[in-house]
């Protein structure tokens, strides 16, 4: 194998592709990067069994071939070689020779064979979606993915299409997100993302007019982005029913600033370590609302003004990380809070509209029977 690619574009496709690479695995070829040479393009892979990232970029091919070369020592040396065209040769040994300028390095590499297949993915279904709206609605939902696989499936991101509505729907017990937008797709279709993949998606996607396509698979998924690939299994098992988690009636309707109170929130969250944990009290009465703490560190007040129903004054606690990941996912300047109670979850929605819908979980106050 022989070629010369430009450095810059060689590092960026080997960095982007390296997000699918294992940190450490018992097979060697999961830590490396597949490297292939033909056809004047060079295909980069990363690979770890669960998600795969596959780009190509030009190159100038004087002997096809592949290599496998450890991700972290390879995209170590791209980064600081001196000059923009690197040439690299590998021999039938796997030795590989990377030059640029007077900067030389001998590397032993893998064998191709040793690289295992990506899973192929048919185009069953697809649909295109513009990267900046997917951008925004897996930034708006992400924090909602759980962290623990005590129940697997909640460890991703369910994607409905259904009426050319996509709707996407994460949570874990202690909040809930919903996002929802219009699609160019007459398709009705549901699988579940892990939160893994859609956190390497987010990082590919380039703001512009320029759509991603899915393409969905029986056990996995395709996103094209550009010149990137992205391949990465589905979770398996049915969702929860989410929809029995939204509060039937609703009680109250306040209208407030969300940066206000974000501010709020941040401000009183000061006292709060993760030594020091203890609920942000928030007393709404249609008029204002009252943002206090208590831990052993001492005490916080802090109020901002709001407008809606008047209603008698009703207290709730929140965990203040869970409570202020739900407000910065709003992204409006404006949000709607829906209240059902002092023990049911808050809702946090646009004031017009139902492109998202947030929920968070009260926890139980010390003063309440």
């Amino acid at each position: 194998m022989k070629f010369t690619v430009d450095r810059q574009q060689m590092t960026e496709a080997c960095q982007n592709a390296a997000r699918a690479v294992s940190s450490k695995s018992t097979v060697p070829a999961l830590e490396g990067l597949l490297l292939t040479a033909e056809n004047n393009q060079l295909k980069i892979n990363g690979y770890d069994l669960e998600m795969g990232i596959i780009t190509n970029i030009p190159a100038n091919v004087q002997e096809e071939g592949s290599i496998v070369l450890n991700s972290r020592l390879f995209c170590d040396i791209l980064r600081r070689l001196p000059v923009e065209n690197v040439y690299m040769e590998a021999d039938a040994k796997q030795m590989t020779t990377i030059r640029a300028g007077d900067a030389e390095f001998s590397i032993m590499g893998l064998d191709a064979a040793e690289f295992p297949l990506l899973p192929a993915v048919e185009d069953r279904d697809s649909f295109a979606v513009n990267t900046e709206t997917l951008s925004g609605m897996i930034r708006q939902t992400l924090f909602a993915v759980a962290q623990t696989d005590i129940k697997p499936v909640l460890t991703g991101i369910l994607f409905e299409l259904s009426g050319g509505i996509l709707q996407m729907v994460a949570l874990d017990g202690y909040r809930l997100a919903i996002r929802r937008e219009p699609v160019s797709s007459d398709l009705n279709v549901k699988f579940i993302v892990p939160g893994k993949t859609v956190s390497e998606i987010a990082k590919l996607l380039a703001q512009g007019n320029e759509n991603a396509e899915l393409i969905i698979g029986d056990r996995h998924i395709t996103f094209k982005i550009g010149e990137y690939y992205v391949v990465s299994r589905l979770l398996e098992g049915s969702f929860i029913d989410y929809k029995t988690a939204l509060p039937k009636e609703i009680t109250a309707e306040i209208f407030v600033p969300a940066r206000a109170l974000i501010n709020c929130v941040e401000l009183i969250s000061l006292i709060i370590t993760d030594r020091l944990k203890s609920p942000v009290r928030c007393a709404f009465d249609g008029t204002e609302i009252k943002v206090s703490c208590t831990t052993t560190t001492g005490r916080a007040n802090d109020k901002i003004s709001c407008t809606g129903t008047e209603i008698p004054e009703v207290e709730m606690g929140f965990n203040n990380k869970y409570l202020l990941d739900a407000l910065k996912a709003c992204e409006d300047e404006e949000i709607k809070i829906q209240l059902s109670g002092p023990l049911s979850p808050m809702k946090l929605v646009p004031v017009e509209g139902d492109a998202f819908l947030f929920l968070v979980l009260p926890v139980r106050l010390k003063n309440e029977v």
